[in-house]
């Protein structure tokens, strides 16, 4: 009897750690509509933010990134506004896209499912709906220009060269 137990016992492990390991596992998708449209809002709850403020439109370019700071700065976003922070992460994120050549896709893990940036077809992945909400929120003062930077650089570090390079 004390056998049949251990064993079942055993048996039970191998089928938690079959599951947990699934679960370790990511499945990455690509953006549903609902996704897009909630990006959508908040770029366009930003746009309102910068234009209001400071009579522009946020962030086509680096120079724009500014406006993000000048957000933050100002007192106009919050660290307890966490849309208004992700809305600015969506900006800085298509930023990063257009500049690096990377796409939005949906990072589902055993963390949960968070909107990505992946490059190409590769396992290099930036997070940056919430690279200026989560310093923020922790009291984190590391400007956007710096943010930006450092998420550009970890990407153009691991980034194939160009033919003829």
């Amino acid at each position: 009897m004390r056998a049949r137990v251990v064993l079942a016992l055993f048996a039970g492990l191998l089928m938690a750690q079959g599951s947990a390991a699934q679960l370790l596992d990511k499945r990455i998708t690509a953006l549903n509509p609902l996704d897009r449209q909630y990006m959508d809002l908040q770029r366009e709850s930003l746009n309102e933010l910068t234009l209001r403020y400071y009579g522009g439109r946020c962030c086509r370019s680096q120079s724009e990134l500014q406006y993000l700071q000048r957000l933050l700065d100002d007192g106009h976003v919050l660290p307890d506004q966490t849309r208004e922070l992700q809305a600015m992460g969506v900006a800085l994120g298509d930023l990063l896209a257009t500049e690096l050549d990377m796409h939005w896709v949906v990072y589902e893990d055993i963390q949960g499912r968070s909107r990505a940036l992946r490059l190409g077809e590769t396992e290099n992945y930036l997070f940056p709906v919430t690279m200026i909400a989560r310093r923020h929120e922790g009291g984190d003062k590391t400007p956007v220009q710096d943010i930006y930077r450092q998420a550009y650089e970890s990407i153009e570090a691991v980034r194939p060269p160009l033919p003829f390079q």
